[in-house]
């Protein structure tokens, strides 16, 4: 009788998705009116940083105002607001493998839940929603009052019932069967942004009668669990979490704090640059590095700033026109 032991000590080599892995894609909105808009890609470290990559995957332009970018799997969906259509490419090398225009009136932002993608159309206050598997439209949802962002908490979409700094309501989606469950109105304040956190909903409002702000947590079901009462900070806006901590900004400073806080920050981590009104048009953190975008008003290249939870500055770079926004790649 004998023993045998095997043992395979090879190491596991992953083969790359694409040029585009492992980075950080960042959407540029381009100016309106000209079909300028564009994807910038970096790598982590920032040593490599590629411009205009879906035309030059694609060899034609990107579209009109890309406001915003979504995942499902493989695949990124390009919302380009005012071309009015969605283009659906792989986000590892930003090949192009559709393009859906059907139902689509100035779109701004899109969610996935279940099987279905939803994106909020601006013009007549709707929230298209699309197959999956075949990209199809499938159904049309009119919600009261503006249709702005939208995010996804376990089986319910919740869609932003609020735009420009004005308006306190989410509206809440059962994606099992596509029929709105109910309304919700946030107990103080216009809301600014809503994000999707572990399966909980966070917005961030501004109440400018009292010059305060506040961050609600809600549940899947639409209640409101925990609140950080912001008395002395006005004009609270960018609400991103990243690692259990919650970032937002006012004025030129960014704050920050733990997700489990009993109390709300009073003063800023640091403060960036100020340019006028574009300098923080562009934000967002991502494992541990606060990303920030100088939109130049529209006029030339934007320029980003990366930095630390601290604020140590990581990193500056040049991207497309109109930089709003970053994403995990």
């Amino acid at each position: 009788m004998f023993t045998v032991s095997c043992r395979n000590d090879d190491p596991v080599v992953e083969i790359p998705k694409g040029d585009y892995q492992n980075g950080i894609l960042i959407s540029n909105e381009g100016n309106f009116g000209k079909p300028n808009a564009s994807v910038s890609w970096s790598n982590p470290d920032f040593s490599s940083v590629k411009n205009e990559i879906y035309q030059t995957v694609n060899n034609q332009n990107l579209g009109d105002v890309l406001q915003s970018i979504s995942f499902n799997g493989d695949l990124a969906y390009l919302v380009a607001n005012n071309s009015n259509k969605i283009i659906v490419a792989n986000r590892y090398t930003m090949k192009k493998e559709k393009e859906i225009t059907d139902g689509l009136k100035l779109p701004r932002y899109s969610t996935v839940a279940g099987n279905y993608l939803y994106v909020t159309n601006s013009s007549g206050n709707t929230v298209a929603v699309y197959n999956l598997s075949t990209n199809d439209l499938v159904k049309k949802l009119t919600v009261t009052d503006a249709a702005e962002r939208i995010v996804t908490a376990g089986k319910t979409v919740f869609v932003e019932n609020a735009s420009w700094g004005s308006g306190n309501k989410l509206t809440l989606i059962n994606s099992a069967d596509n029929t709105i469950k109910k309304e919700v109105t946030v107990p103080a304040g216009n809301i600014q942004k809503t994000v999707a956190y572990n399966g909980s909903v966070y917005t961030i409002t501004n109440d400018k009668s009292a010059k305060a702000s506040y961050i609600y947590q809600l549940s899947e079901a639409g209640d409101v669990v925990k609140t950080f009462t912001m008395s002395n900070i006005s004009n609270a806006k960018n609400l991103e979490i990243d690692q259990n901590k919650i970032y937002f900004t006012s004025g030129l400073g960014v704050y920050s704090m733990d997700l489990n806080a009993t109390a709300a920050p009073t003063d800023p981590v640091f403060k960036v640059t100020d340019n006028s009104w574009s300098t923080l048009y562009g934000f967002n953190v991502i494992d541990g590095k606060i990303y920030t975008a100088d939109a130049k008003g529209f006029t030339e290249a934007s320029e980003i700033t990366v930095y630390s939870t601290t604020g140590a500055v990581l990193k500056t770079f040049k991207a497309g026109m109109g930089t709003n926004g970053f994403y995990k790649n």
